[in-house]
């Protein structure tokens, strides 16, 4: 039973309701990894009686890549698997894609895996999105949102064994934690999947969990808004595109029965039937041990042994923990083991006690090592005036009047994207 909660963990992926709704770039990886990317999509729901659309707008200062989803979901799970889910994760890069599956327990540090995953967090910590009819679970109720992802602080140095810090913004981390406002999946399923069916799956995953068919999907929404194909294909190959994806998902039995099928010339609708693989997911409780905890390497490193890290984690809160071993690994890592009067255990749990007591604040030089960390992540001026446009354009209000974009951004007004 423990090895099966373990594998339960390290396989589950948790995806947000709206945003599985539509794609969040381009899947060509040439238009998507452009700076200053302006990405639009839409989807529909349910008011009342009526049906109505929900128009997205992804800002993306540096980019975006399908790939980088992956790190969304993956993140956000562990986040939620925690004992008590907090909006701030702690932890070595190691773990983090020890526990996404992406490296084993023998991938050594500063290879390709590494390299990947920082290039992705920092597009994804880059990232607004905005929304004109965004389900928030909390009310109740479809609202206008904006919103980042993500905020994060890590080493300059990559080499550093001082953890990553992800801080969830506030406003997307309240929608996710809600009972109503997530999901879980088969991470195992998805990472081996390509990124169009990987987008597929994760729809399928959400809607077929409590319905047993979609009768009827135009296939241009799929192909574009859904899975992130050009508009600007012809309708043959966008149906060659969905039906492979359709196909995947057969053959892993997520879906039982699939049709494409044409109502009048040039309209083209998908249906799609629950497979076999709903009804044997399986739920299973998750208590995670101390040694699943995302500081527990960050504890051996300053040099604690297994039993000593696993009492630390259960004695104090996660957030002071995670933050006087933070600074604990910068004071070895800057001043050497001389800044410590008797060892940097010795530190860490005098530190961390008389914290949890409210008796002692983090270093000023501390505090100024983060600042400088942040400060080589924020917005530049460019991309904040193009931001103030977008918002604009989609809410509505008064915004400054900002430069030309870059050539290779295509900036597409709502009014235009959606006529007709």
């Amino acid at each position: 039973m423990a090895k099966l909660k373990k594998q339960q963990q390290r396989t589950t992926g948790v995806g947000q309701l709206s945003l599985v709704e539509h794609a969040l770039c381009p899947l060509d990886s040439r238009n998507s990894l452009v700076e200053n990317l302006v990405y639009d999509a839409e989807y529909f729901y349910s008011y009342g009686k009526t049906r109505k659309a929900a128009l997205a707008r992804v800002f993306c200062p540096l980019g975006l890549s399908a790939s980088d989803e992956l790190y969304l979901w993956g993140l956000l799970a562990l986040t939620m698997l925690q004992p008590e889910p907090e909006s701030e994760l702690f932890a070595t890069p190691h773990w983090f894609l020890r526990q996404l599956g992406v490296i084993n327990q023998n991938s050594k540090r500063g290879g390709r895996q590494y390299k990947q995953f920082a290039e992705a967090i920092k597009r994804l910590s880059a990232v607004t999105y905005l929304n004109d009819g965004f389900y928030d679970p909390v009310r109740g109720e479809h609202r206008r949102v904006s919103f980042r992802f993500f905020s994060y602080s890590l080493p300059v140095d990559l080499k550093s064994c001082r953890a990553w810090r992800i801080s969830w913004d506030p406003i997307f981390f309240e929608m996710v934690k809600d009972s109503a406002g997530h999901f879980r999946f088969d991470l195992a399923v998805y990472r081996e999947l390509d990124a169009a069916s990987r987008r597929l799956f994760l729809f399928v995953s959400k809607i077929l969990s409590r319905r047993t068919r979609v009768n009827a999907l135009r296939l241009e929404h799929v192909a574009v808004n859904l899975l992130g194909f050009s508009s600007s294909l012809q309708t043959r190959e966008m149906k060659a595109k969905v039906s492979r994806c359709l196909k995947k998902l057969v053959e892993l039995h997520v879906l039982a029965d699939v049709e494409i099928f044409k109502t009048s010339p040039g309209k083209y609708f998908v249906r799609l039937s629950r497979g076999p693989y709903f009804a044997q997911k399986q739920k299973h409780s998750y208590a995670p041990a101390p040694q699943d905890s995302p500081l527990f390497e960050t504890l051996q490193a300053i040099g604690f042994e297994d039993a000593a890290a696993a009492r630390l984690i259960n004695r104090f809160p996660t957030r002071v923990l995670a933050e006087w071993a933070d600074i604990t690994q910068a004071a070895q890592e800057r001043f050497g083991n001389e800044f410590f009067h008797k060892s940097p255990m010795a530190y860490l749990v005098d530190s961390v006690s008389k914290a949890t007591e409210g008796n002692r604040s983090a270093p000023d030089w501390w505090h100024e090592l983060n600042r400088s960390e942040r400060q080589k992540h924020e917005m530049n001026a460019a991309s904040e005036k193009l931001f103030s446009r977008i918002r604009t354009e989609l809410f509505g209000g008064v915004a400054d009047s900002p430069k030309a974009p870059a050539s290779n951004t295509k900036v597409t007004h709502i009014s235009e994207l959606f006529k007709g």
